[in-house]
C-alpha cells in the first residue's frame, strides 16, 4: 500500500473516461468519480488529452493507473475492443505519461483491473486459490487470479466453442440482440463456463458486467459445477483495480 493509502485510477471505456482517487484500505472512492465522454473518434491523442483533462479536474499530482479495453503487453496496447483501431501497437504507457507531464503511469486490461478489485475488496474477498472473473457485456472479458496474483490478458471470451467464439455465444449483447430469455441465455452461459472450468478449474467464478445486477434471474439457472457469485463493485471496479495496479507497480 502507498504511504498515503490513496492511489488514482482511470477506467477508459467505449463511451466514457472515468476516474477517481481510491482509499486502498477500503477500496472506496475518496470522492465522486469524474467522467468525461470518450472522444469520437477515440484516437490515442484524443483519449490521452481526455485523461489529462480528468486528472487536472481531480487535482491529482501523483502516479496514475489506467485501464484499457485492450490486451496490454509491456505497456503497449495490442488489440482494440470498443476503441479506435489506431490503438493497436501504441505505446500507451509512454503516451499517457507524456500527456501527464512525465509522471509514472501503469496501463492494464479493464477486465484484469476489475478482477483485482473484486478479489481484494469485492465478491472474492478472503477467498484463496484460483478466482475467475468474467464480465458479460458487449463481449466477455476475463481475469484470472491465484491467491491475489493476476495472470494478465487471459481473453477467455475468445475461446472457441464448436466453431463459435464464447462471447459470440453468450455475451450480454447477444442476449439482447437475439431476444433470448434468461433461461435460454443461462444455458449458453453454462456451456461457456463448463468449457472454461474444464481448462482452469477455478474455485469460484465472479460474474460481472451490467447484467450482473440482474443476477437473481440467471445465476441460479446455471448448470456448470463451479460456484458463480455476482460482482459487487459494479461501475467502480475498473477505477479501483487501476488504482491498485499503480500502487502495486504492475506492468503487464
Amino acid at each position: 500500500m502507498s504511504a498515503r493509502g490513496h492511489a488514482f485510477g482511470i477506467d477508459i471505456g467505449g463511451s466514457g473516461v472515468k476516474g477517481a482517487a481510491v482509499d486502498l484500505a477500503t477500496g472506496l472512492l475518496t470522492h465522486d468519480r469524474i467522467k468525461i465522454a470518450t472522444p469520437q473518434p477515440s484516437t490515442p491523442a484524443a483519449v490521452a488529452a481526455a485523461v489529462a483533462e480528468l486528472v487536472a479536474a481531480a487535482r491529482w499530482d501523483g502516479p496514475v493507473g489506467i485501464t484499457m479495453p485492450t490486451v496490454v503487453l509491456d505497456g503497449r496496447t495490442r488489440t482494440a475492443a470498443n476503441i479506435d483501431h489506431s490503438w493497436i501497437g501504441t505505446d500507451a504507457r509512454a503516451l499517457f505519461s507524456a500527456a501527464l507531464g512525465g509522471r509514472t503511469v501503469t496501463v492494464l486490461n479493464d477486465a484484469d483491473a476489475a478482477g483485482l478489485a473484486e478479489d481484494v475488496y469485492g465478491a472474492a474477498r478472503d477467498l484463496d486459490g484460483l478466482t475467475l472473473l468474467l464480465t458479460f457485456g458487449t463481449g466477455i472479458g476475463s481475469a484470472l487470479l491465484y491467491n491475489g496474483t493476476l495472470v494478465p490478458n487471459s481473453e477467455l471470451g475468445h475461446l472457441d466453442i464448436a466453431g463459435v467464439e464464447a462471447e459470440h455465444l453468450a455475451a450480454a449483447s447477444i442476449k439482447d440482440r437475439e431476444a433470448l430469455t434468461y433461461p435460454e441465455w443461462a444455458q449458453r452461459v453454462s456451456t461457456v463456463l463448463s468449457h472454461i472450468e474444464d481448462l482452469f478449474w477455478p474455485k469460484v467464478i465472479v460474474a460481472g458486467g451490467g447484467i450482473s445486477r440482474d443476477h437473481e434471474q440467471w445465476i441460479p439457472l446455471l448448470t456448470n459445477r463451479t460456484p458463480v457469485i455476482p460482482a459487487v463493485l459494479k461501475n467502480t471496479a475498473g477505477i479501483v483495480g487501476a488504482a491498485m495496479a499503480i500502487d502495486l507497480g504492475l506492468a503487464p
